[in-house]
């Protein structure tokens, strides 16, 4: 009998790269960080480790709302609202309530968001992406009337709040690290580590086995959507402290890059394979390239070209790397 064929070296490869997804992305990472340091000679250094976390942070944040939903096989397109309608909310309360309380009053309003949000879902069976980007409308509609009403919106960013979205510690830490770690750590083991995690696999990957097991995927949704909504309100008020601006649209040009970091982390649109540590990655990758587009010195209008064609050619690569087929 004649000896099994071996696979070659380059099938081997993307064996091995299917297996292990995060490997490709630290690999794009490292080598757009090596790009970053020949288009500027000493550019990469601790201080640009430092700026470049601090920027990915929020974002990161925001791409993890993406990360839970699309597990479900659903999007939440009202992150982008909530976030800024956090951040103006705690600006504009600052001078009554106090940064705590603002603080308190606008993850309130964003859970009770998410809250809508989970029952359309959930309960009466609308599509995420109508029902999120709805909730997003409503969201900054009712966020324009508390501009209007409310007399301290030019109370500006809390000092408190620029600390954590912006300060650095011993210049090179970023303090909302201080958020953003726990947070990561709490859905890195919520995900592989307990039931609800599980669940919200199950139901992306099959949804009608997960019904038949038991499992009540309205009551899942619901919980999930507020769990988005109240992530994407710490996003926003670290949005807001990182560039010590509190408006209502504060950070809606954040919604493509945060699905486009959820996407390029490995997180399948159809639901059931993903993770939130590809995420970070992914979210870390777009803020590198931003950066390197940046200082190439290229207008606002070629910038944006460039970066939607990168963000489009680097999640098709990844998805050709790591697929199955």
């Amino acid at each position: 009998m004649s000896a099994a064929v071996q696979p070659s070296v380059a099938v081997r490869t993307v064996r091995s790269l299917r297996d292990r997804p995060l490997v490709p992305l630290l690999l794009l990472l490292a080598a757009l960080v090596v790009l970053s340091e020949l288009v500027r000679r000493g550019s990469v250094s601790a201080d640009w480790v430092a700026v470049t976390l601090r920027a990915a942070v929020p974002l990161a944040i925001l791409a993890g709302c993406q990360t839970l939903t699309m597990l479900t096989g659903g999007i939440d397109l009202s992150v982008s609202a909530v976030a800024s309608m956090s951040g103006f909310v705690v600006a504009s309360l600052v001078a009554g309530l106090g940064t705590p309380g603002g603080i308190v009053v606008a993850l309130g309003a964003a859970a009770l968001a998410g809250l809508v949000s989970g029952i359309g879902v959930g309960v009466f069976k609308v599509h995420p992406l109508i029902m999120t980007l709805g909730m997003s409308l409503v969201v900054l509609g009712l966020a324009n009337v508390w501009q209007l009403q409310m007399v301290q919106t030019n109370a500006g960013v809390p000092p408190e709040v620029r600390w954590i979205g912006s300060q650095l510690v011993f210049g090179v830490v970023p303090v909302s690290l201080v958020v953003f770690v726990p947070m990561a750590a709490l859905i890195l083991v919520g995900l592989r580590r307990t039931g609800y995690g599980r669940l919200l696999y199950a139901i992306g990957d099959n949804p009608i086995a997960a019904r038949l097991s038991g499992a009540r995927a309205w009551q899942i949704l619901i919980a999930l959507y507020v769990i988005s909504a109240v992530m994407a309100g710490i996003a926003g008020i670290l949005y807001s402290g990182y560039t010590n601006v509190a408006s209502v649209s504060l950070v809606d040009s954040a919604l493509l890059p945060s699905v486009a970091a959820t996407v390029i982390g490995g997180t399948s649109i159809l639901g059931g394979r993903g993770g939130f540590g590809g995420t970070i990655v992914g979210a870390l990758i777009l803020t590198v390239i931003g950066s390197l587009l940046s200082s190439l010195g290229y207008p606002e209008a070629i910038r944006q070209v460039l970066f939607g064609a990168i963000i489009v050619a680097v999640a098709a690569a990844y998805t050709r790397v790591t697929s199955e087929s």
